[in-house]
């Protein structure tokens, strides 16, 4: 079995469309979350504040610099995730084709890499 993240990402647009219809768009997240329980494959899912709410921490220069949101000229904002354990990336594919989501969002399927595929020591480039 392997980790595979689903991370709902939407845009202003999208997120503007789900709030319009918050409860019916709870209801569906909610009896998707029930179907994926019961397959036995939900590890973990989790939404996100509004992106207005957060803050951005920029590594360009010498030092980071703090900016509060909203993000700006963002096209995407990652707004949650399920996290599944499945057998293969094609079930994790069929899984993310049944997300409830909004018209014009999309959902990244990535697996999670395992502690053994990290680099560890000497083998970074120091990079995070």
């Amino acid at each position: 079995m392997s980790r595979y993240m689903l991370i709902m990402r939407g845009t202003d647009e999208t997120n503007a469309a789900m709030m319009a219809s918050i409860d019916e768009a709870m209801a569906a997240t909610g009896r998707f979350i029930e179907e994926m329980m019961k397959a036995d494959v939900l590890v973990a899912a989790e939404g996100l504040d509004d992106p207005r709410q957060g803050v951005v921490v920029d590594f360009g220069g010498e030092t980071p610099v703090v900016t509060d949101g909203p993000y700006g000229e963002t096209r995407e904002l990652f707004g949650g995730y399920f996290l599944l354990d499945v057998a293969t990336k094609q079930e994790a594919v069929e899984w993310a084709k049944r997300v409830p989501a909004v018209r014009g969002s999309k959902i990244e399927v990535r697996r999670v890499a395992e502690a053994d595929e990290v680099p560890l020591g000497g083998e970074s480039d120091g990079q995070v």
